[in-house]
């Protein structure tokens, strides 16, 4: 079977010339960065030996290609399509503590921690490499989540990962419509923060804090010094 898809999905050639050296491959994709509260989460993808063979499931492809309903209900066949796989997480507070960057480190750092192997090439969806050193060789690449299998696989794994635990939070922060919004900008969660301001779900330091939330109690949070561990109230 070839290892390119057909023009609807990804395929295995940026996997291929690896694994034909018996190194072991995994995908990494993020979810979370753009929102405004709730974790940065890293989905890393090991694929098992069908799916490398060619057997890939339904459903492996960008999961921003993927309505909700659809994630939820091919999540249990791409699990199973992996030899392993795990996700990191940082939480809000880390986010403002660390910023993002070192956010996605730490969260991707979890992620390989958590993944049960030791992988030889991470191929990363984008151009900002936040895996190495942990990899000792990424493979960076514009798009892995709509071309390459296990980028994909990462990607729809991830992203219902934290989809559900958005929806957890919802349950007991109700004001923010995180069940629908999953944390990102809409006008019913512009609306809750108006009212309400921010929760502890919520990260603090960033620039929406500045115009969507008009309570003088609840300043955007600042960090001071390199390493971003202090905050000032402005």
């Amino acid at each position: 079977m070839s290892d390119r898809r057909p023009s609807d999905g990804p395929g295995l050639h940026l996997e291929r010339p690896f694994l034909n050296k018996g190194l072991v491959v995994a995908g990494v994709d993020e979810v979370g960065k753009g929102s405004w509260a709730g974790p940065l989460v890293i989905g890393v993808a090991v694929l098992g030996a069908p799916a490398t063979s060619g057997d890939l499931p339904n459903g492996m492809r960008d999961s921003k290609a993927l309505s909700e309903r659809t994630r939820e209900r091919v999540f249990d066949g791409i699990a199973e399509a992996c030899a392993h796989w795990s996700t990191g997480w940082a939480s809000a507070q880390e986010c403002d503590e660390l910023g993002m960057s070192e956010a996605q480190r730490l969260a991707c750092r979890r992620a390989f921690d958590a993944l049960g192997v030791s992988v030889d090439v991470a191929i990363v969806d984008g151009r900002w490499d936040f895996v190495s050193p942990v990899v000792e060789e990424v493979v960076m690449q514009v798009k892995a989540d709509r071309e390459c299998a296990s980028v994909a696989a990462a990607s729809v794994l991830a992203k219902v990962t934290r989809d559900r635990h958005m929806r957890e939070l919802a349950e007991h922060h109700s004001h923010w419509a995180f069940a629908s919004n999953k944390g990102y900008p809409c006008a019913q969660h512009r609306a809750g923060l108006h009212a309400w301001g921010p929760s502890v779900e919520h990260r603090t330091s960033w620039a929406f804090m500045d115009n969507q939330v008009p309570w003088s109690g609840s300043a955007r949070r600042h960090r001071l010094g390199d390493q971003g561990s202090l905050f000032s109230l402005l």
